[in-house]
C-alpha cells in the first residue's frame, strides 16, 4: 500500500487554489493529483477546495495508522529463560497452535521471559534462601498484573498453596519421572569411589544418597542443566543427577549414564509435569 503523508505547501496545494478554474497548473501537479486520485478512489476537480483537503488530511491520517499499528498478540506466555524453561514453554505454544488455528498466524503467540529469584541466587542452597516459590514468584506477579496471559511452570516447583486469583486448568502430557545418573567416571552411584562429590542441590536427591551410600559427598549444585554438565566435565564433582524428563525435552538424553529406577531415587512430586496457570477470572484463558 503507498501511503503519502500530507502537510500545508503552497506551492502544492495552492496550485490548486489559485487557479478560478480548478484546472492543474502544471504537469508536475498533474502527476501528484494522479496519484492522489489512483490510491484514494476520486477525481480531484470534483472537489471544493477547503473539503478536499481537509479529506486528503484525513483519509491520509487513516492511512498512516493503519500501516504502523503494531499487531497485538492474542496470548502472552510468562516462562523462565533457561533453555528447558523456553522448550517448555516452545511445546506449550506447540500444542496451543494444533489445537486452535488461528494461533499459527505469526505474533499470535508471544512468549515473554521473566527473571526469577532462582534464576537470580546462584550461590546459596534453595533451602536457604526460600525453597518452592523461588521459580514462579516473579512469573505468577507478572500473571496477576495482566503482564502476560498464562504461565508454563515446572510443577515440581510450583508452591503447595497457589497465589490468591491464580489457578492451574491444566497439565501437558508428563513425561518421564525418573532421576538420570550422569558420570565421566562410574557406571552407577554404587561404583563410585568412597569420598567421590555428587553435586545436587536438592536436598531429596542428597539425603537419598547419603542414606545409600554414605561414603559420598554432596555438594551444592545449582544452575541450569547445561550449567551443571560444563562444572561436571571440567571435574568439579565426580558426578550429578538430573530429571530425565528435563533431558528429553532439550534432546539431551545422550550424556545419560544411567537411569534411575524409583526405588533407587523417589523422584520429586510432580517430577516430569509441565503445569499452565492462568488469572482466576480470565474465562478466555481458562477456556482455550
Amino acid at each position: 500500500m503507498e501511503i503519502i503523508t500530507f502537510k500545508h505547501n503552497p506551492s502544492f496545494l495552492d496550485t490548486f487554489n489559485n487557479n478560478n478554474n480548478n484546472k492543474f497548473s502544471s504537469s508536475a501537479s498533474i502527476t501528484h493529483w494522479s496519484r492522489i486520485a489512483a490510491i484514494f478512489g476520486f477525481s480531484p476537480p470534483c472537489l471544493k477546495t477547503h473539503s478536499f483537503r481537509k479529506l486528503m488530511v484525513t483519509r491520509a491520517s487513516v492511512a498512516v495508522e493503519q500501516q504502523v499499528q503494531t499487531k497485538v498478540s492474542l496470548i502472552r506466555i510468562g516462562t523462565r529463560g533457561s533453555p528447558l524453561a523456553l522448550a517448555q514453554a516452545y511445546e506449550t505454544r506447540a500444542k496451543l497452535i494444533a489445537s486452535h488455528s488461528e494461533l499459527a498466524e505469526e505474533g499470535a503467540i508471544d512468549i515473554v521471559i521473566i527473571k526469577t529469584t532462582g534464576d537470580k541466587i546462584l550461590d546459596q542452597p534453595l533451602a536457604d534462601i526460600g525453597g518452592k516459590g523461588l521459580f514462579t514468584k516473579e512469573i505468577d506477579e507478572a500473571l496477576l498484573n495482566s503482564d502476560i496471559d498464562i504461565a508454563v511452570h515446572s510443577m515440581k516447583d510450583v508452591p503447595t498453596y497457589l497465589p490468591n486469583g491464580t489457578i492451574l486448568p491444566c497439565n501437558l502430557p508428563r513425561e518421564d519421572v525418573r532421576d538420570a545418573f550422569i558420570s565421566l567416571s562410574a557406571a552407577s552411584l554404587g561404583e563410585l569411589p568412597a569420598g567421590s562429590v555428587v553435586g545436587s542441590a536438592s536436598l531429596r536427591r542428597q539425603s537419598q544418597i547419603l542414606y545409600r551410600y554414605p561414603s559420598l559427598k554432596v555438594e551444592n549444585f545449582r544452575g541450569n542443566v547445561q550449567t551443571r554438565l560444563k562444572k561436571l566435565s571440567e571435574g568439579k564433582v565426580q558426578a550429578t543427577l538430573l530429571a530425565l524428563a528435563g533431558l528429553k525435552r532439550l534432546n539431551m538424553t545422550n550424556n545419560v549414564t544411567a537411569i534411575l529406577s524409583i526405588e533407587e531415587m523417589l523422584p520429586a512430586i510432580a517430577q516430569g509435569a509441565i503445569g499452565i496457570a492462568c488469572r482466576t477470572n480470565d474465562d478466555k484463558m481458562v477456556s482455550i
